[in-house]
C-alpha cells in the first residue's frame, strides 16, 4: 500500500470547514477511484497545521489519481483555505495497524 500526504496550513478557526470539505467532497470522490484504501484528516487546532492522508492500494493506484488530474482538482477546492502552498508527499505503508 502507499499514502498519499498534503500538508496544509489554514487559520485554526478553519480547521472544521477544511475538514467537512475532505469528508463530504472529496472522500466520496476518492471512493470511485480504482484502489482507493482510505484517508484521514489530521490537525492542530493551535496552530491551524493539518495532514490530509490517503491510502491506496499500490503506487500506481496513487499515480494513476495524479496522471488523470483527479488529484489536482481536490486540491483545488481547498485554495480558499491555504496560508501557504501545500506540501505533497508520497510514501510507502510499511505498516498498518487498525485494532
Amino acid at each position: 500500500m502507499f499514502a498519499r500526504t498534503l500538508r496544509i496550513q489554514t487559520a485554526a478557526d478553519q480547521i472544521d470547514a477544511a475538514a467537512m470539505l475532505f469528508e463530504e467532497s472529496v472522500i466520496p470522490l476518492c471512493k470511485s477511484q480504482r484502489g482507493f484504501v482510505g484517508a484521514e484528516y489530521l490537525a492542530d487546532r493551535q496552530t491551524g497545521a493539518s495532514l490530509l492522508i490517503t491510502i491506496w492500494k499500490s503506487e500506481e493506484d496513487l499515480l494513476a489519481s495524479e496522471r488523470s488530474r483527479f488529484f489536482q482538482e481536490q486540491v483545488a477546492k481547498f485554495i480558499g483555505y491555504f496560508t501557504s502552498p501545500p506540501v505533497r508527499e508520497s510514501f510507502e505503508v510499511v505498516l498498518l495497524d487498525l485494532r
